[in-house]
């Protein structure tokens, strides 16, 4: 039983780890933006495109966020195909889900401690003038809680523990089993169709800001192709995903017992 406990104190640290990332995701992605985290320059002192374009430091600093964010995608991609998974599965066991969780999580933080900001560079769009500088971004600030609040719902129904690791070291220090296996095949074909449930809520997340620079530009063009091509719902899931979440708000609202008399 000692080696099984061991398991509980790792999938613990990575489910920390990735909690604590996913807050700072919040941040990187929402707070910093919206609340003016990171000074931008003046219209005046900002190059054109094409002008930008020619600049070696804003060159530099969008290669440089280029290979983080590559860094990141090629890591949560590589890790996820069946060979990583399955030698994965071969030297660290159970514990393969919560690997994949906390490599996931440090490459993120690498791709947040070390993203370089281009205050100098041009934008696509900023509300400058007034009501707009006001109304913008309140609005975006509202759209932004929205989606992390659906955000957060929905990793609710896809079984948070599973996803972070916490369940299969739990399943099998009870001798239960990998939880995928007691997954009906409807849950089953779901997962192999979706990898990323959040697509669009991540999408008003990256694009709806008063000011999109050349960096958010950037990183909400990179990130919207890799939610893209992982993203393949048909039909099928979209009947399932509308069923299970219907059955878990039946569960919700029923009433406790000793409440109904």
């Amino acid at each position: 039983m000692a080696p099984a406990l061991l398991l509980v104190p790792a999938a613990l640290v990575s489910f920390v780890l990735a909690f604590g990332t996913g807050v700072e995701f919040v941040r990187f992605t929402s707070l910093r933006p919206l609340l003016g985290g990171v000074p931008e320059s003046g219209p005046d002192v900002r190059q054109g495109w094409l002008a930008a374009l020619q600049d070696p430091s804003i060159l530099a600093s969008l290669a440089w966020d280029l290979g983080l964010l590559l860094l990141f995608m090629g890591q949560h991609s590589l890790m996820a195909t069946e060979t990583v998974k399955a030698w994965s599965s071969r030297y660290f066991g159970v514990l393969q889900r919560s690997l994949y969780v906390t490599c996931t999580a440090l490459a993120l933080q690498l791709v947040m401690r070390y993203w370089e900001s281009i205050p100098r560079g041009p934008v696509l769009w900023e509300a400058r003038a007034e009501p707009w500088a006001t109304w913008v971004p309140l609005l975006c600030f509202v759209l932004h809680i929205i989606s992390w609040l659906l955000i957060f719902s929905i990793l609710l129904v896809f079984d948070y523990a599973e996803l972070m690791g916490l369940k299969q070291v739990y399943y099998h220090i009870l001798g239960l089993g990998e939880p995928l296996a007691l997954k009906s095949p409807r849950a089953l074909r779901l997962f192999s169709h979706l990898r990323h449930p959040v697509c669009v809520e991540l999408l008003t997340v990256l694009w709806v800001v008063p000011t999109l620079g050349t960096d958010r530009l950037l990183l909400a063009l990179l990130l919207t192709l890799y939610l893209g091509l992982a993203h393949g719902l048909d039909q099928h899931d979209l009947r399932y995903l509308r069923a299970q979440l219907q059955r878990k708000l039946h569960l919700l609202s029923r009433p406790q017992d000793g409440e109904a008399e």
